[in-house]
This record gives C-alpha cells, sequence and structure tokens, in this order.
C-alpha cells in the first residue's frame, strides 16, 4: 500500500520557530523601547551639553554623546518612534489606498482598469528612491512630506496585487452566487473581494514596513526627512558619518538599529508568506527548504 504523500512531517509541522522568535524579538524590543523612551531615557534628548561632546559609551551615556553633547541612547529611543511609526504609516497608507483602487480596477474594469494600470505602471517605471526624492523636496522638507512620497511610490504595488486577487476571486462560486441573488456591486465589492485579497495584502504589507522604513531614512540621510532638532535614525547616521573613522558609535548605534528593525520585519514576512502561502510553504517542506527537488514517495510491497 503506498504511503499517503501529503502525511505531514516534522519539517512541514515546524516553521522554523528559532527564525519566528527572533523577527518577534527584532521588532518587538525597538518598538517597546521606543515607546517607552520616557522612562527609559535618563537625559533629555534634546538637551545640549557642550561639555560633554563626542563621548564614548560609558555608565552614564550608554550609546555615548554626539557633536553637542546630547544622549545618544535617549535620541535613539526618541528617534525609533519617528523612523518605525513612518515605516508603519507608509505601509497603512500605501496599503488602503491600493486596496481601494485595486478592488475598484478589478471589478469595474474596462477604462477604469485601463487607465489606472497605466498611471501605476507609469510610477513603477520611475526609479523608487529618485522619485520619493523629487517628491519630498516638492512637499518641502518633514517627516510627514516623506511619509507621503514613499506611501505614493509603494501604492502601484497593492493596486497590482489587489487587483489581480479580485480578477482571481470574481470568477469564485461564492462571488457567482452573490450576484445572482442580486447584491449591489459595493457590496461584493467590500464583503467578498476585498476580505479575501487581505493575507495577500497582510505578506505584503509585512515585507514592506522594512523597506518603507529603511526609504524613509535615507530620504532622513538626504536631508529631506525629520528637520533639527527631532531625532531620527537615518538623520543622525547622516549626522555621524562625518565622525565614523573617531567617534564610532555616533552612526554605528542608529544605523545598527535601522539594520535590526528592517531584518525583523522581513523575517516576519517571510513567517506570514510561508503560513499564507499552502503551496509555496508546502513546496519548502518537501524539498527540505534548500529548494532540492522533493522525493518521490516510497512504497511498500
Amino acid at each position: 500500500m503506498a504511503e499517503h504523500a501529503d502525511k505531514p512531517g516534522p519539517a512541514r509541522r515546524r516553521r522554523h520557530p528559532f527564525i519566528v522568535w527572533l523577527g518577534l524579538g527584532l521588532v518587538l524590543v525597538p518598538v517597546a523601547a521606543s515607546l517607552a523612551a520616557p522612562w527609559l531615557a535618563a537625559h533629555d534628548p534634546n538637551a545640549v551639553n557642550l561639555s560633554r561632546r563626542l563621548q564614548p559609551p560609558s555608565p552614564e551615556h550608554w550609546f555615548g554623546t554626539d557633536e553637542v553633547g546630547r544622549d545618544l541612547f535617549a535620541r535613539v529611543l526618541d528617534g525609533g518612534r519617528r523612523s518605525i511609526g513612518a515605516g508603519v504609516g507608509v505601509v497603512l497608507l500605501a496599503g488602503t489606498v491600493g486596496i481601494i483602487l485595486g478592488g475598484l480596477s478589478g471589478w469595474v474594469g474596462g477604462r477604469l482598469d485601463l487607465v489606472l494600470m497605466r498611471v501605476m505602471d507609469i510610477i513603477l517605471a520611475f526609479p523608487a528612491l529618485v522619485l520619493a526624492m523629487a517628491l519630498a523636496a516638492a512637499l518641502g522638507p518633514g517627516l510627514v512630506s516623506s511619509v507621503l512620497a514613499v506611501a505614493f511610490v509603494r501604492m502601484p504595488v497593492y493596486v497590482r496585487l489587489v487587483r489581480a486577487q479580485v480578477l482571481s476571486l470574481r470568477e469564485r462560486e461564492f462571488v457567482e452566487a452573490a450576484v445572482a441573488a442580486g447584491a449591489p456591486a459595493w457590496h461584493i465589492v467590500w464583503r467578498h473581494l476585498i476580505p479575501n485579497s487581505l493575507p495577500a495584502v497582510v505578506v505584503q504589507a509585512t515585507l514592506d514596513t522594512g523597506s518603507a522604513m529603511l526609504l524613509t531614512a535615507t530620504l532622513s540621510f538626504l536631508g529631506l526627512g525629520v528637520r533639527a532638532p527631532a531625532a531620527e535614525w537615518g538623520a543622525m547616521v547622516n549626522s555621524g558619518r562625518v565622525y565614523l573613522l573617531d567617534q564610532w558609535w555616533y552612526a554605528t548605534f542608529p544605523g545598527a538599529a535601522v539594520l535590526m528593525t528592517a531584518m525583523g520585519f522581513n523575517l516576519l514576512g517571510d513567517y506570514w508568506r510561508d503560513r499564507l502561502d499552502p503551496r509555496q510553504a508546502r513546496a519548502k517542506a518537501d524539498a527540505g527548504g534548500t529548494g532540492a527537488t522533493p522525493a518521490p514517495a516510497r512504497t511498500r510491497p
């Protein structure tokens, strides 16, 4: 009798718990620390003390001080609220607009679909960083401007994703039943098509949060983000690069915070993609996670 090839094995039941917990820790630790910054930091992040400028890490200043004597530990925690908040804000804004436009484009079709897709193609034709820089410069330096610019750049990804989901779902039996029952178009879109498209959007949003945070930090690094003296990780790296050879701690700690948080979001995004895409998860499990061709099921005589 042949063994059941679909019987779940150990590799299929366990989804690399260490990687999942690592990603969760890399996200939750900076988020919690940033939210608790007023209680964790012993110094004012904007307090200037020229007598303590560019001091190395010490028990009094855990991350050292900057060129005007401000405590870097307090500024990294304070800047985390802006950097992480900017990444989350970009994803929420781009995802919301993308769901609306993608749902309408996929359901209505016709000229609306043609026009929207050509506009999305034009946006995608530009390099993301160059377009974000141009929009942020046109809107004026500031955190809100950088979030709007990056959200506009990332919006086409969600529009195309939701449109593809809607085009696939509109042929399903439950949608045909709703149409036959006389349900209005808005009811079908918002009660059937959009909710069933959300798993793919959640995966994309989790993967995009780290990239959006890096892109907003890049705009701040280029001087198009937050305005001084507000702290933000990208702006702190830009200020500290001048002192990198002698005062390594200035740019290292905010740069490490960006790297760790973005890596955490990417690890969580990979995990949710495996959980919400059964076909890809099954292929990975059968191949042992190495990309090898799955071995054929053995048979018993």
